[in-house]
């Protein structure tokens, strides 16, 4: 056998769909702003500084007004929606008062915080169940959603915690927070003004498209396709740009 046919073996040749990924070059100027919107959108603001000097581009956003946002998101996923909502409405008060569903929701999440409090400690369920009927109650009937919502909530107080079922389980899972911070996030972006989102998510979201479009049109494209991560040593994959979990220690603010 040749050395020629070995290598041939050992090195298969790529696709063509892939090579001509390769031809394109996208502007450096493009992928810097896709970035900077990234560390601006998520509330990276050390990062994006940082990042504005290293790639010699003006800062799209102030350090203060994203660390606002930080301060939003950190208290929600800290669980302390009380000073969230301080917060928000210091920042903008019309926020909750022009989206009533962001506003139930932080109440929700609020009550939940409680009934979480109750169940780790034993301690009386009276302050949980007051403000559910002081703050949420009231909301409720404006809205089948809310009603269904409060009393998926409400369930949490009758079964024990071992005896959740995956739904009410869901509703004490972080992620949660997480989910509520996200609304937080879009809405005080467009509160400003700004895109509700990442644009490189909505360019996520526009690839898997194409992709499915192409397998449906039976294009001639590679059985998998990836974003080009190397998830296996960033230590993401493409959940988590769409998440905006894909943080490396730069943007650790």
């Amino acid at each position: 056998m040749s050395s020629s046919t070995v290598i041939s073996a050992a090195t298969p040749s790529r696709h063509p769909f892939e090579r001509r990924i390769d031809e394109i070059k996208p502007a450096k100027s493009d992928i810097n702003n896709v970035i900077m919107d990234y560390l601006v959108s998520e509330g990276y603001p050390m990062a994006a500084k940082r990042f504005a000097v290293e790639a010699n581009i003006p800062p799209a956003a102030e350090p203060q007004a994203i660390q606002e946002r930080v301060d939003i998101r950190n208290a929600i996923h800290a669980g302390d929606i009380e000073t969230a909502i301080h917060k928000i409405n210091d920042l903008n008060p019309q926020i909750l008062d022009h989206d009533p569903a962001l506003h139930f929701a932080l109440l929700r999440m609020q009550l939940i915080e409680l009934i979480r409090k109750c169940m780790s400690t034993g301690a009386d369920i009276t302050p949980a169940l007051n403000f559910a009927t002081s703050e949420l109650a009231p909301r409720a009937p404006t809205n089948q959603e809310f009603l269904q919502d409060l009393e998926h909530t409400m369930a949490l107080l009758i079964f024990p915690p071992e005896n959740l079922t995956p739904p009410l389980s869901a509703l004490l899972d972080p992620s949660l927070r997480q989910t509520v911070a996200a609304r937080v996030n879009e809405s005080i972006l467009a509160s400003q003004g700004a895109c509700r989102e990442a644009k490189i998510k909505q360019l996520v979201r526009l690839r898997a498209w194409a992709e499915q479009k192409a397998r449906e049109a039976r294009k001639e494209i590679p059985p998998t396709l990836t974003l080009g991560l190397d998830s296996d040593k960033e230590g993401h994959d493409d959940d988590d740009i769409m998440n905006g979990n894909g943080e490396t220690d730069a943007m650790q603010d």
